[in-house]
This record gives C-alpha cells, sequence and structure tokens, in this order.
C-alpha cells in the first residue's frame, strides 16, 4: 500500500485527512529473558514497521479499522474498556494509559496496517503501541519523553492485553536507530548505540512456523523461577533486589544446594547478562565472529540450561552451526516457536534458504519462513513521499 493508497483509503471510510506515523517492528541480537530480570538487552528495531493513520474527530468517539483484520471497533474517550477484538487492545490500552495521566484527548479516527509478520517473534504489538502512543501525542501536541511513550506502551500490553512483558520491545520500537543496535539497561532504562556495521553479512531470519501452547505457562514459570532464587539470595545479601544484581557464587551457594532447577535457569540469567557486555564490545570493534560465537552460546543456554527451545528451533540452529557463510545463529523471543537470527554471508542468502527450507520441510512437513531485515529507525510521523514499497499483513 503506498502512501496515497494509504490515505485514500483513511478517507473512504472516516471522510478526512490523516497523518501518517511508523513505529518498528524490532529483533534482538542478544541478551533473552534478561529484561524482566532487570538485566541487559541488545535490540535493534527493524526495517518492518506498523503503519498509522489518524484524525481527530468532533465527538469523543474511537473509531478504529484494521487493515489486516478488516475490521472496525468503535468505543468511546469516556469510556475505555478491552474490546474483544485483541488488535483493538492493543491500542485501547494506549488510550487508557495517557487518560491515566491525566492528558485531555478528543475522539479519534484510526486505521491500522503493517509488514511486521505476526506470530514471527518480531514484536508486532509493541509496534502497535507505540505507533498509537506517538500519534496521539502528535495530533494533541503533547508534549511527553519518549521514554513515557514506551513506558505507556508497555502498561497497554500488562492491562489490556495480559502479557506481562518486560521493557525491551516498547523501548527499541520507540528509540531504535538505523545501522545501531542498543544496549539498554532494562533496571534503569539507561541505554547505549551500538554500531551494528555488518559489511559483507545480513541478518537472516528463519521462523520455524509453529508456536507451542506451551510457551506462556513456561514463561510465568521462568519468571518464577528466577524471583524464586533472587528471595533465597536476598536472605544473605538484602541488596539483591533482581538476577542483575547476583553473581554465579551467589547462586553457588544460595540457589543450587535448594534447587538445582531454580539455579539452572537462574544461572542462565546472570552468563547471558554478561554475554551482552561481551557482544557490545565484540560490536564496537567489529569483531563479528566473536558475536556470533556469542549468539551460539546463548541458543545453548536458552535451550538446556533455561529449557525455552523446541525441536524445531534447535533444528534450525543445529543446520547452520558448522557453516562458514553463519557467524552465529540462536532463537530469538519467547521460545517454544518465532524465529532462529543468524548472520550470514549476504552473497550466500538465497543457497542458505535453499538449503535450510529443503532440510526443515523434510523433518518436519512444513515450511519456514526467510526474512532479510535490517535495522530502522523509532517510532516518527512520516511524510507522504517517504512511505513507499509497503506491504500489507
Amino acid at each position: 500500500m503506498e502512501p496515497l493508497q494509504l490515505k485514500q483509503a483513511f478517507k473512504n471510510i472516516f471522510g478526512a485527512e490523516p497523518i501518517l506515523v511508523k513505529s518498528p517492528g524490532r529483533i534482538n541480537i542478544i541478551g533473552e529473558h534478561t529484561d524482566y530480570n532487570g538485566g541487559l538487552v541488545m535490540p535493534a528495531a527493524i526495517n518492518k514497521a506498523v503503519y498509522v493513520a489518524i484524525a481527530e474527530r468532533e465527538d469523543n468517539e474511537i473509531h478504529l479499522f484494521s487493515e489486516s483484520y478488516q475490521e472496525k471497533h468503535i468505543g468511546n474517550i469516556k469510556d475505555v474498556k478491552k474490546s474483544e477484538k485483541s488488535w483493538a487492545n492493543y491500542i485501547l490500552g494506549v488510550v487508557d494509559g495517557f487518560l491515566k495521566r491525566d492528558f485531555a484527548l478528543t475522539g479519534f479516527n484510526l486505521y491500522i496496517y503493517g509488514d511486521v509478520p505476526l506470530g514471527a517473534g518480531l514484536s508486532s504489538s509493541a509496534a502497535i503501541e507505540c505507533a498509537t502512543a506517538y500519534a496521539l501525542a502528535h495530533i494533541h501536541q503533547i508534549n511527553i519523553p519518549k521514554k513515557d511513550l514506551a513506558l505507556i506502551a508497555q502498561k497497554a500490553e500488562h492491562e489490556f492485553s495480559g502479557v506481562n512483558c518486560g521493557i525491551m520491545d516498547q523501548f527499541a520500537s520507540v528509540f531504535g536507530k538505523e545501522d545501531y543496535a542498543m544496549m539498554l539497561d532494562c533496571q534503569t532504562l539507561e541505554y547505549e548505540y551500538i554500531p551494528l556495521k555488518l559489511e559483507g553479512y545480513k541478518l537472516l531470519l528463519f521462523n520455524t512456523n509453529v508456536k507451542h501452547s506451551l510457551s506462556d505457562s513456561a514463561y510465568n514459570k521462568r519468571r518464577s523461577q528466577c524471583e524464586q532464587g533472587v528471595s533465597w539470595i536476598k536472605a544473605y545479601h538484602p541488596s539483591v533486589a533482581c538476577l542483575r544484581d547476583a553473581t554465579e557464587e551467589m547462586l553457588l551457594a544460595y540457589v543450587k544446594p535448594k534447587d538445582d532447577k531454580v539455579y539452572s535457569k537462574c544461572s542462565y540469567v546472570v552468563a547471558e547478562i554478561d554475554r551482552v557486555k561481551k557482544a557490545a564490545s565484540a560490536l564496537k570493534s567489529g569483531n563479528l565472529t566473536k558475536l556470533g560465537q556469542l549468539m551460539f552460546e546463548t541458543h545453548d543456554g536458552l535451550s538446556k540450561a533455561y529449557e525455552v527451545s523446541c525441536k524445531e528451533l534447535d533444528f534450525l540452529v543445529d543446520q547452520v552451526r558448522a557453516l562458514d557463510e553463519v557467524l552465529g545463529a540462536r532463537m530469538m523471543g519467547g521460545g517454544f516457536g518465532g524465529c532462529t537470527i543468524n548472520i550470514v554471508e549476504e552473497e550466500k542468502i538465497d543457497q542458505l534458504i535453499s538449503k535450510i527450507s529443503a532440510a526443515y520441510l523434510r523433518e518436519f512437513n512444513l515450511s519456514p519462513s526467510a526474512y532479510v531485515v535490517e535495522t530502522g529507525n523509532g517510532s516518527q510521523a512520516i511524510a507522504t513521499t517517504v512511505l513507499t514499497n509497503i506491504t500489507t499483513l
């Protein structure tokens, strides 16, 4: 959908001239399951995004339209409540967040679409929330720090979608910067842009196209196990508020003797936080080989110690582990499905996709999807002359 088509689609439904806003999906280079433990992560915004066309109304009604679902939702700014339509809740939760901060909002019309693949672990939900937050601030001329936009978006996911996510996805969607990843401290929200120079290489995602039902219950259990480990340490070290503050020595002394499974989960997190620091150093010195090694280590930890991988993810990583054209690979996201992220020699990408797709089909009687992604900028209003080559979901 080209920009003029988007504007025309909005006019056809709402009869008004909109402004356009975009907010990207994200990848996570390294630092998985560390965000809710107060740790470090290294996300990057990507060149796939959610796009919002929005205009104020003269009444208090909220009129939403989803291009991907071909559905409408109508509500009222004076009575914002959850919808049975899951896509609408990402938007309504953001509206609720603005109102709870005592920002004055009018009714509005909003048209949403995007090219972030759904169910691939690229945080399409955070992109919707952040695009909505940026758009509402823009049309109502609300002067609000970008960090607060990310926090409003995160709270929307907690309260209207029921997902107790960390801050990484929303933060990356708002603050992303082309040609950079960011090392984000999830405890303090301090961040540093890290150059992501991939000369001769590209980031390739393989989507397993599966999502095992265990994912939600396992996620909650992992959080509980991490919190249990912290509580055992805290009895001896009161200053330890989360696993970010813990050391392997503490885990060995106070957690391992009580519960080996809790220990293995906590130990993975502490090691992963350290890997993020090493990855930042590797990127700053241009050492992609070292970054790749760290990514393989992360996958092995997620699979064996943290136990959030699955046979499909493990298969995709194992298939590329010994290939010279692949510097590193790992599962990305919550686990039990979704994508692997790979650093692949650019000239070998097409050949690799064919090879891995054929092997995956033989093994699982299912075809994986493959996406080459590049870094992109965070939430922004966009001129109609800039928005080009967009494919709707």
